[in-house]
Formats: structure tokens, sequence, C-alpha cells
């Protein structure tokens, strides 16, 4: 069977996953191989309290394709995105979270609507996010806000799960977000700036298996929407 891709560079954001990070990294390796002709995963560890940076190097020493970042102290979600993306090296770049919500099996899909559309970016929208009701509440006050502020409307800023050109990175060459929840609207606000072209396909959202989220905490929603508004002043 061909490979659906030349280049792929897959990275997962981690923060406490080390009781998730050996099924997921077991999902992203199986796939690739089976999709990408060269491809690497990078496994950015976001100075984790558990054993997260040893199982990751660990995965490192035992196979080429996985390459270790290390953030000594914890930095936030977007720090973690930021250096996925700005340390990948292939043309195609992919990352989904690591906290076992996703199927990495999926990205044949992504893979095949960037094909068939000419996207620049393809990212997910969830079929049915399995969280609770507060967390959704909070993404749709958010979404409103975000389409009010620069008229963009995508299902779901912030789901974990994209496809995108290294072009767009080689082109947005700076993020200023340290945050999950703005570093997602960010990214996509500046793309759609630039006129990349950008591609929505639904994805399966299964319950997390092990740790707790973090991306629900007040100080971190708080400190997204402050952000929010000083790029709004920024761009405007």
């Amino acid at each position: 069977m061909p490979k659906l891709i030349k280049e792929l560079s897959i990275f997962l954001p981690c923060y406490n996953e080390a009781e998730n990070l050996p099924k997921t990294v077991k999902n992203v390796t199986e796939n690739a191989d089976r999709v990408a002709e060269k491809w690497e995963l990078l496994l950015v560890n976001d100075g984790s309290k558990d054993n997260t940076l040893s199982l990751s190097e660990g995965f490192a020493a035992k196979n080429r394709h996985i390459r270790v970042i290390n953030h000594s102290v914890n930095r936030g979600y977007g720090a973690s995105l930021k250096s996925g993306l700005y340390h990948a090296k292939y043309a195609w770049i992919s990352f989904i979270d690591a906290d076992g919500q996703f199927d990495f099996a999926e990205i044949d899909t992504f893979i095949k609507t960037q094909q068939s559309t000419g996207a620049d970016l393809v990212i997910g929208y969830y079929r049915k996010r399995q969280v609770a009701f507060t967390r959704k509440l909070n993404t749709l006050a958010w979404q409103t806000v975000v389409f009010l502020l620069f008229g963009l409307r995508v299902r779901d800023i912030d789901c974990g799960f994209k496809l995108i050109s290294k072009n767009v990175i080689d082109k947005i060459t700076r993020l200023e977000s340290e945050r999950g929840a703005f570093i997602s609207s960010e990214f996509l606000i500046k793309a759609g700036k630039h006129h990349f072209k950008i591609v929505e396909i639904p994805v399966h959202h299964f319950p997390r298996r092990q740790g707790v989220g973090t991306g629900a905490n007040i100080d971190v929603i708080i400190k997204s929407f402050v952000d929010l508004f000083r790029l709004w002043k920024k761009l405007r």
C-alpha cells in the first residue's frame, strides 16, 4: 500500500501524562509508519511533575523517529504548541493531545482532505466532545467573542487535532501566547489574515483514560480573554 504523505512531523504536548503516554505514543507511531514515507514524533514535556520526561526519553532511546523537547518548568499548553510547531522539520505538521482522547488513525482523513481541497490547514472539530458541560459553555463563549472581534468562524477553535503545512509556520514566525485557549485562536486568526486556506473535518473524541485536564482552570480562562483583547487592539 502506497504511503499517503511524503513527510510528516507529529508532536504531543505533554504535562503530567505518564499514565496516558505509552498508549498514545503506540497509537501515533503505528499510524505514522503506515501513512508517511518520512516522519518524526516530538514529545514536548512541559515541566511535568510525574515521570513523563523519563518515559519520553525512554521512547526516544528505542525509536530513532522520536525526539524529546523539554521545558524545565511548566510554561503552559501554548508554550508546548509553539515548541512543537517551531521545532518540526517536515513539510506537514500534525499534533494531538497526549491524553489519549483522539485516535491518530484518523490522520488518514486529514491527509486525504488536504489533498482533495488544497487546504493549508485541516483542523478537527469534535463529533461529540467528552468533557463537562461547563467546559463546552466556556468554549462557546470564547468562540463567540473571537468571531465578534476577528470574524473568525470555526466549529472548534481549540480542538487538539490538526494538520498544518509548514509554509504556514514559516509565515507566522511569532506567536505571542503561552496559554492554550488563546494560542489556538491567535494561530488561526493570523493564518486567516495571511489568506491560508482552512478546512474543518469531524473527529471522534474519547473520554480521558487517566489524569486530569488543565484547560478549565479559571485563572487560565481569564488570562486568555485578556490576551485576546490585547491581540484585537494590536491587529485592528
